[in-house]
């Protein structure tokens, strides 16, 4: 239900930046901390700080949270630019926050009235979860009466109130459950995931060791978002979350899967996880204590707990949780400079990779529904409730988490195959494709080396057993290559012909869909590559058409900028030039570039010339002659044939010579390497879940007289993440959209995050290409029946 994005250029292209000015002129904002911290507010409270600074507003910090805006003084401070330089990559909050009881009081909200109408303040940004957002709506429902209040006690005067007669207010949500209703993701959830999966990894090592099962309790009250997300990430054997407590009898049933896994899986231990608000199904509550004692009196199991506790709130956030702050921090200062006092109280979420407004009222009421429905036993409606993503992502785990080598076999066969450079997350894909088709009783190969290896026949069959503990391993178990099938094709023929190969699953990047493209294309001369087939993207570059998202580029986004900023932190007046890689696509260069607050980010996409550099580097010597001490630039590998990494550093160092010097990085082939993040896990689970079901569709679709015979172009596709939906584009319909000379689509999603880019490095750029958030309305996303309970 969004409107295209040339649609809202057109909209947005009537507000240039020099009307926004004159619009916020004078005007005062602030923004707050509130509730517990969340990894990636620092990010958020740089976003709110920058883009008002630079639309023209005065920004406020409030320190501690509710607390500092009761007490005033010293805790609400006028910013600058500078105030808040180098840290978004910081955990916490800098600028503090505070459970507040005065603020509940009708006292301690004329108090907190006082202080904002003493600096001019009339709007507020609270980054906080449920209940901080929701004082902040009772806070602005009651303003006018808080005036008057103020009044009547003297405490300030009658022009004063009708000069600052409106509040406006616009939330932005901080919690590590992601339990908020109408936003995909919350801030500090990703960064969350993050830190489980570090203790899993770990404690994975030592259970293999001992031949032990672990028990993991993560955070999550009321909602098990994190729970469920790190076990399917991690493949673990059991999970118990507040939204599905398990069935009647479920301690025979988790023993007897327990045992299962060791026996058929060949595992030498168990994982399982627990949230600290999970439940039975009479509401008493299962501690990880209890679910230990079981296990060990059972199966006899040497069997040890771990609480991870507030270890989940710590470190530095992830990646994505920077960009997403980075999105709604800027969407948010828009919103309030567009906020009348007819506009409701809203908070900015995120809706398939765009921001967007939702009234906040429907976002707490939505979120208290699942509470109820929990209450009263509801509990498929409470997983329905929480979002079509985590509905997704249970019914996957529950798919994976119970499956078995199969009792008969069916009449197909398929092989995967790797295809194109390693990245992060194909071995989950792998390993989920594995088993799930082996569960379906098909014969499974794999296939080493990808279509070369197809050729020359290095195809193994695959058991149940083999890709044991693949998910969190980084790189291509299978091993890859960069070989198209075009001169190979008699000999993948034969190999198809020799294993009587049904159906092909293969993951990478753009090599992996011009390979397939390419087989489809000769089926017209070999009837043996007359098969289902299905590409599952995975690249760092993020570039093969047909998906949002390609599996590994979150775990590269999130891979080595940091240790490169960290070191410039260290030193005075020093520009850092790094180079990614990409290709031509810039999608690493410019994500990382917002991840790391970048002063530029040079890309094919973007063409820039020498006087661009030149502005560039006179911008960045003007910031180092005040209080910045450091730059950082992002260069794309093959952003310009002429203006390489050396010659931008040569360029940098020598106009900056006396101002600052340069040096210079070139990260290669490290983007490639570590174990997947969270999100590449999860992604390629999910995918390689998804990608067999369709095989095996198409398999019984196509399956004639005894053979396989698919030619038509949807038995070709691409599997891919469009906003928020999981499609397959048949190869031929992308091939219209793809720029094969440069490898990757034609047109690009991401695209309209660079001026967001700009902006917050303060650079005077068009407005116009800004693209602003819509209110969307959360009851939309509900159904008839959900929306009567509302």
């Amino acid at each position: 239900f969004f409107c295209s994005y040339e649609e809202k250029r057109l909209k947005m292209s009537l507000m240039d930046l020099e009307k926004l000015k004159m619009t916020c002129a004078g005007r005062a904002m602030a923004v707050l901390t509130s509730g517990g911290d969340a990894q990636g507010m620092n990010a958020a409270v740089r976003a709110v700080t920058r883009m008002g600074i630079y639309v023209g507003a005065k920004v406020y910090l409030i320190h501690e949270g509710y607390q500092g805006l009761v007490d005033g003084g010293d805790n609400i401070k006028l910013a600058n630019w500078h105030s808040v330089t180098n840290i978004i990559q910081l955990g916490g909050t800098v600028i503090g926050s505070a459970r507040c009881k005065a603020f509940m009081t009708r006292e301690g909200r004329v108090s907190a009235a006082f202080n904002l109408v003493k600096k001019g303040i009339t709007n507020l940004c609270v980054c906080g979860g449920d209940g901080s957002l929701t004082g902040a709506n009772i806070f602005r429902n009651e303003w006018s009466d808080l005036l008057d209040e103020l009044v009547k006690k003297g405490r300030i005067t009658d022009t004063m109130a009708k000069k600052h007669y409106n509040l406006n207010i616009v939330g932005l949500v901080g919690s590590i459950d992601n339990d908020f209703c109408g936003t995909d993701m919350t801030i500090g959830a990703d960064s969350a995931l993050h830190r489980i999966m570090e203790i899993i990894d770990a404690i994975m090592t030592t259970a293999q060791s001992h031949q032990r099962a672990f028990v993991l309790e993560v955070m999550g009250r009321h909602c098990g978002y994190l729970a469920l997300v790190s076990a399917l990430a991690s493949g673990a054997d059991w999970v118990f979350i507040p939204e599905a407590p398990p069935q009647e009898g479920w301690e025979d049933n988790m023993c007897a899967r327990l045992e299962g896994v060791r026996h058929n899986g060949g595992s030498r231990m168990n994982i399982i996880i627990v949230a600290e608000g999970a439940i039975d199904r009479n509401g008493k509550p299962i501690s990880s204590n209890y679910i230990k004692d079981l296990v060990q009196k059972r199966l006899g199991y040497d069997t040890r707990v771990t609480v991870l506790g507030h270890v989940q709130r710590g470190g530095i956030p992830s990646a994505f949780d920077r960009i997403l702050s980075s999105i709604l921090g800027v969407e948010a200062v828009i919103a309030l400079m567009e906020a009348t006092p007819e506009t409701p109280a809203c908070v900015i979420g995120l809706s398939a990779n765009q921001a967007v407004r939702l009234p906040l009222v429907e976002c707490v009421e939505m979120t208290k529904l699942v509470q109820t429905a929990m209450n009263e036993k509801r509990f498929d409606e409470a997983i329905k409730l929480r979002g079509g993503s985590f509905e997704s992502n249970w019914n996957i785990y529950k798919s994976l988490a119970f499956l078995k080598p199969p009792q008969s076999k069916s009449n197909f066969s398929f092989a995967i195959l790797n295809v194109g450079a390693p990245a992060a997350g194909m071995n989950a894909a792998v390993r989920s494709a594995v088993r799930s088709g082996l569960s379906r009783g098909h014969k499974v190969y794999g296939v080493n080396d990808g279509f070369l290896g197809l050729a020359n026949g290095a195809v193994f069959e695959m058991e149940w057993h083999s890709v044991a503990g693949w998910t969190g391993q980084g790189s291509s178990l299978l091993g890859t290559k960069r070989t198209l099938p075009n001169c190979h094709l008699e000999k993948i023929v034969e190999t198809i012909s020799k294993f009587e190969i049904s159906a092909l699953l293969v993951i990478g990047g753009f090599e992996a869909y011009q390979g397939v493209l390419e087989i489809y294309e000769a089926r017209t001369h070999y009837d043996e590559l007359c098969i289902p087939m299905v590409i599952i993207p995975a690249t760092i570059s993020n570039n093969v058409p047909g998906t949002f998202f390609s599996v590994g580029t979150d775990t590269a986004v999130n891979c080595s900028c940091d240790k490169i900023k960290q070191s410039a932190s260290g030193t005075k007046r020093r520009v850092f030039v790094v180079e990614t890689m990409g290709g031509y696509c810039g999608y690493l260069a410019s994500s990382t570039g917002i991840a790391v607050g970048a002063d530029a980010a040079y890309i094919f996409e973007d063409p820039f010339n020498i006087h661009d550099l030149k502005t560039n580097v006179e911008h960045l010597s003007e910031k180092m002659k005040k209080d910045v001490q450091r730059g950082l630039i992002l260069r794309n590998e093959k952003c310009h044939e002429n203006y390489t990494t050396d010659f931008i550093h040569k360029l940098y160092s020598s106009e900056g010579k006396g101002i600052f010097d340069c040096r210079v990085n070139v990260l290669g082939h490290l983007q490639q390497g570590g174990a997947p993040s969270p999100f590449d896990r999860n992604f390629g689970t999910k995918l390689g879940v998804k990608a067999i079901e369709w095989l095996s569709e198409k398999l019984t679709e196509n399956y004639r007289q005894g053979r396989v015979f698919a030619n038509s172009p949807e038995t070709a596709c691409v599997i891919g993440l469009n906003r928020k939906v999981v499609s397959f584009t048949p190869v031929t319909e992308l091939k219209e959209i793809t720029d094969f000379e440069h490898r990757m689509p034609k047109v690009e999603w991401w695209l309209k995050l660079r001026p967001m880019l700009k902006m917050l490095a303060k650079y005077q750029t068009s407005f116009n290409e800004y693209v602003p958030g819509e209110i969307e309305h959360v009851t939309r996303l509900m159904s008839a029946t959900e929306q009567n309970i509302l």
